[in-house]
């Protein structure tokens, strides 16, 4: 949710006439994030959020648009997107595609407490089991297709020790078979900042703009690499345990989930390893991007790997 193109007040004031909204009262950028252009903007009507997609196509948007209309409906926590005066989601403002969301109440969590981890995996877990009936489907853009790309792109810049990390995790995950798990829809980004809590409260799930169809075990192993991480990059038993359990009473887990968990924990960690260094290594120009640390990533990865067996006894 990087500033990459500016907006300025009467292109903003035009587009809104599409709409029926109200009339323009303030907006302002925001700065998380490094996919998109993002914009707060409150009108006489209401609050939204207004995103232009500097990466994805006016082809490949709908998918993402009508996977978040739909989750509204069938009663996951989320944002709608706003329609337009003929029924459309996307339109265009400087030059880019562009959406206006619904801004949802509350805020990102930065130590997210047991409740709250219950909360978001009971919410996850809703999506996994509801987004098996949308009929729309969408490959993993940052999936295990585009590791080895990345991964070549940015090994002559680590150090020694980094790069036999990274070669090493390619061929373990190169060697793991994910046969039999179940796949669908998952958010693929559900990052503490990607969630808007009242309290202990979920108000909703935002950013859907990584969502694909892929294992629906990775995307809890994303989930809880972020949201039950301890300083140090290792996982809080009682976070993990609470996030699984409320998961579990949504979308049942099995036990070749139970057996594949470390893998797909070590999968998604390397994965944001990779697009952090990426991002270091060759950022893109913008106006207040925000750029992660990539070590993270890399810490946490290798304490799932010299973890995996107690990891995999965390269990519902």
């Amino acid at each position: 949710m990087s500033v990459y193109t500016r907006v300025e007040q009467d292109q903003l004031e035009s587009f809104l006439e599409n709409y029926t909204l109200g009339t323009l009262c303030s907006f302002q950028g925001i700065s998380e994030g490094i996919e998109n252009t993002n914009y707060f903007v409150t009108t006489t009507e209401g609050e939204y959020v207004l995103t232009l997609f500097e990466s994805l196509t006016a082809e490949e948007l709908p998918f993402f648009l009508n996977l978040m209309a739909f989750l509204a409906k069938q009663g996951v926590p989320s944002a709608s997107p706003m329609a337009d005066k003929r029924g459309e989601f996307l339109r265009q403002l400087s030059g880019k595609p562009a959406a206006l969301v619904e801004r949802l109440s509350g805020r990102g969590v930065r130590q997210p407490n047991e409740a709250q981890c219950a909360a978001l995996g009971q919410a996850l877990g809703r999506l996994h089991r509801v987004g098996l009936d949308f009929e729309l489907q969408r490959k993993n853009s940052r999936g295990a297709d585009w590791w080895p790309d990345v991964a070549a792109r940015v090994m002559p810049k680590l150090s020694v020790d980094d790069q036999q990390q990274l070669r090493d995790e390619m061929a373990y995950q190169a060697s793991q078979s994910r046969k039999g798990l179940p796949r669908g829809v998952i958010h693929a980004d559900l990052f503490c900042d990607n969630a808007l809590f009242n309290g202990d409260q979920l108000s909703g799930i935002i950013d859907f703009y990584y969502a694909c169809s892929d294992y629906l075990l990775y995307d809890l192993a994303v989930t809880v690499n972020d949201w039950c991480k301890k300083s140090d990059g290792s996982l809080d038993e009682k976070r993990t345990q609470a996030l699984l359990a409320s998961y579990h009473q949504e979308q049942p887990l099995t036990e070749q989930d139970q057996q594949l968990w470390p893998v797909m924990l070590r999968a998604g960690a390397l994965r944001f390893w990779l697009s952090r260094l990426q991002d270091q290594q060759f950022p893109r120009p913008g106006e207040m991007t925000h750029i992660k640390d990539p070590e993270e990533y890399g810490r946490i990865l290798r304490d799932r790997a010299s973890r995996a067996d107690h990891y995999q006894m965390l269990w519902p």
